[in-house]
């Protein structure tokens, strides 16, 4: 048997980027895949996205139940509390050689911790980025610090890593798998696209991702209605809305945004997960994207979708051309949207790249798991930048 490599994931959304790589592992007689799913996957309320796993094929090895029915301070941490009692009992089952773990949220460094405690080796995917606005951001270099092999975007986040005391030789930049995945998703003809979410994206479309910034307290609630209030200011756009995942202030949002849409019903949708293909080929079709997530800084570049990007959430990481930042007032938002929307941004775009798009990420990925020298022990000298 080859080597065992176990890979974590807490969120659709995650799954999504780590399906390539996961197809990867599994199609490699050398290496062996477990999957430890935990998180909204096994949440009703977040539409029990472990049944996407399964459908595509995957079996889904261990399953821990952690998330709560609220979304205060307290919850989230008790929520870890369980997570790391449910990992450390699901790791000594699986007994991997190697632990994947991508991004950056609360499931992920409680998953992260209780590989280092139990002395498995980590694999981290998407180190080196800066999300100041967001909770994620210390959980990221965090979980940078207990893994022994790092796969980041760009390769100022590499230099970054290595800034942390990482030695050079783990750190490897081969893109972003987000783009990996969006080229593999099959193209939905508009028509049936529109059929398949029963929604109509004519005449004009805006997708919208909107998620709490979890380092300022209680501000959900006037963030987003700054921006419903710009988007009403525009005639004839139709809206898709996704929801939050389990965050802090995240049951805020999905509350705000199911009465802006039942009180919209004409040109408004909002779903709580729309699926990867439904929500990439939406992405390819839509006229822009506004929000404060990570997937309109990363994944949009792609499609040179205009994007306008609220706030300090996302404040960090590496822009491209299509992305417009804007403070969180309506008047902001609405002049960021209005230019986003308008035909002169949108040639302007024409020829740009995507920071972000490296080639065949998932499998130059698969080959590092597959054929690096794995220590013995998960001791680890740091790297000083000065010696060098």
């Amino acid at each position: 048997m080859g080597r065992r490599i176990c890979a974590f994931t807490g969120s659709r959304a995650e799954y999504g980027l780590l399906k390539p790589l996961l197809e990867e592992i599994r199609q490699e007689p050398a290496l062996e895949l477990k999957l430890l799913l935990a998180g909204t996957h096994l949440s009703r309320e977040f539409g029990l996205t472990y049944r996407i796993v399964e459908e595509d094929g995957f079996t889904c090895d261990e399953k821990v139940e952690m998330i709560l029915s609220s979304d205060t301070p307290v919850a989230v941490c008790k929520s870890m509390g369980l997570g790391m009692i449910g990992f450390s009992e699901a790791l000594m089952r699986i007994k991997p050689d190697l632990v994947v773990i991508l991004g950056d949220r609360f499931e992920s460094m409680v998953a992260a911790i209780s590989a280092y405690v139990c002395r498995i080796p980590i694999a981290h995917i998407q180190g080196g980025e800066l999300t100041l606005g967001a909770i994620d951001d210390q959980f990221r270099h965090s979980i940078t610090k207990m893994s022994m092999l790092h796969f980041v975007c760009a390769e100022e986040y590499r230099r970054r890593v290595i800034q942390l005391g990482e030695q050079p030789d783990r750190v490897f930049d081969f893109g972003a798998l987000n783009v990996d995945a969006m080229k593999k998703i099959p193209v939905i003809p508009r028509a049936q696209l529109e059929k398949e979410i029963k929604f109509s994206l004519s005449p004009r479309s805006l997708l919208v991702t909107f998620h709490p910034v979890t380092l300022e307290d209680d501000t959900a609630k006037d963030q987003l209605p700054q921006l419903l209030e710009a988007i009403s200011s525009f005639d004839n756009l139709k809206v898709i809305f996704t929801k939050t995942n389990a965050d802090t202030e995240g049951r805020v949002i999905n509350e705000l945004i199911d009465e802006y849409v039942e009180a919209n019903p004409q040109n408004t949708v909002a779903f709580t997960s729309m699926g990867q293909m439904h929500y990439i080929n939406v992405l390819r079709y839509a006229d822009a994207v506004a929000g404060n997530s990570s997937s309109g800084v990363i994944e949009t570049p792609t499609f040179k979708v205009p994007t306008v990007n609220m706030g300090e959430r996302e404040k960090g990481r590496i822009i491209a051309d299509n992305v417009i930042d804007c403070e969180f007032d309506t008047e902001s938002i609405r002049s960021a949207l209005q230019t986003a929307l308008s035909g002169q941004f949108k040639d302007s775009l024409k020829d740009m790249k995507s920071p972000y798009d490296k080639g065949e990420t998932a499998k130059n990925i698969a080959r590092v798991l597959k054929e690096y020298p794995l220590p013995r022990t998960t001791k680890k000298e740091f790297y000083d930048i000065k010696s060098c």
